[in-house]
């Protein structure tokens, strides 16, 4: 009695706002479940996607993939309910069917998956990029208790774990041994100390290259440019002002 969009939304809408009363479409018998799948491999692939959207929509393929195991429209390509699983049929793997129509390998599926075990509050900031994502992928492993409470330290201390600090929390999770006392102990780990670089001015070739004779090197022009600025030192630097005595 209806018809429902399964992909194609913002073309419709396109449609509608230029004062169209007609659209090609295709119409497609399909349960829930394939509509699910078909609507994430067609949407997946947005130029503008943040990593928890396509978290969530591989999610919801892999939720849909599962669900139909077993029914008599699905019986050529049945898949395990275990994403980890190995081989479930002929050459074919349940995370190469959630794979089929993205870009990622089944190990990336499986990462991205992860991230919907994560707190909402550090999917948040997986979306705003300030928890990275590989660092997010082992952190999804603690419990939520566990989450909320490295949510809190980082919060307090304006920090954002690395790739190792969140591989031990992950382990000391596994191991019962995450209290208060060890996050403290992972996360004040400083980096081996590294000297420091020289901060660096970097200016494009192509902005200078016009100011110089045809075959100047990098090093004659940085040469000629250091000159210069000796030359003219006095007037780039403001003179001192005798200080004042009270």
């Amino acid at each position: 009695g209806g018809y429902e969009i399964i992909s194609g939304h913002r073309r419709f809408h396109a449609a509608q706002l230029a004062g169209l009363d007609k659209i090609k479409v295709q119409v497609r018998n399909v349960d829930d479940d394939q509509a699910i799948i078909d609507m994430v491999d067609a949407n997946i692939q947005r130029e503008h996607i943040s990593p928890m959207e396509k978290a969530r929509a591989l999610k919801m393929k892999n939720d849909a993939i599962k669900r139909s195991i077993g029914r008599p429209s699905q019986k050529c390509c049945q898949v395990d309910t275990d994403l980890t699983s190995d081989q479930v049929g002929p050459k074919l793997t349940a995370a190469e069917k959630v794979a089929a129509g993205v870009q990622d390998t089944q190990t990336q599926v499986k990462r991205y998956i992860r991230l919907n075990s994560l707190v909402p509050d550090l999917q948040k900031k997986v979306d705003d990029g300030s928890l990275k994502f590989n660092p997010a992928v082992e952190l999804s492993y603690l419990s939520p208790t566990e989450q909320n409470d490295f949510l809190d330290y980082i919060e307090s201390q304006s920090c954002s774990p690395s790739l190792s600090q969140a591989q031990k929390l992950k382990a000391a999770s596994k191991d019962g041994a995450l209290d208060h006392g060890k996050l403290l102990e992972i996360m004040d780990t400083q980096k081996p100390s590294v000297p420091p670089r020289d901060p660096t001015l970097t200016i494009s070739i192509s902005k200078i290259a016009r100011y110089f004779p045809t075959g100047y090197t990098q090093e004659q022009m940085v040469g000629i440019i250091m000159q210069l600025l000796e030359r003219n030192s006095r007037h780039l630097m403001p003179e001192k002002q005798p200080s004042l005595e009270r």
